[in-house]
C-alpha cells in the first residue's frame, strides 16, 4: 500500500528530510512547500519559473547613464585626497 503525504503547506525540517522526494514532486506540481524550524518558516520549496533572461552584450541597454565628463580629470583638491596629500 502506497503512503501519501497529507495535503498541507508547512513541514518541519525532520519531515522535509525524510520525505524530500515527495515534497519535490508536490512542488513540481505547483504547490508551494514551506519548511519550518521550531514552527517558524525558514525556507520555501517551489517549482522553477521558465522566465527567459536576456544575457550578453546589450542586455542592459537603456538601463543606465554615464555622464559626459565621466573620464575628465579630477579637480586638484579631490585628487589630493585620493593621493593622501591633504
Amino acid at each position: 500500500m502506497a503512503t501519501s503525504i497529507p495535503v498541507k503547506q508547512t513541514f518541519n525540517i525532520y519531515e522535509a528530510k525524510t520525505q524530500l522526494s515527495k515534497l519535490v514532486d508536490l512542488a513540481a506540481s505547483g504547490q508551494d512547500i514551506i519548511i519550518a524550524r521550531n514552527g517558524k518558516p525558514v525556507a520555501r520549496l517551489t517549482a522553477p519559473t521558465n522566465e527567459k533572461r536576456m544575457a550578453g552584450f546589450g542586455a542592459l541597454k537603456g538601463k543606465g547613464w554615464i555622464a559626459d565628463d565621466f573620464d575628465a580629470p579630477l579637480p586638484d583638491d579631490l585628487l589630493a585626497l585620493f593621493e593622501g596629500r591633504e
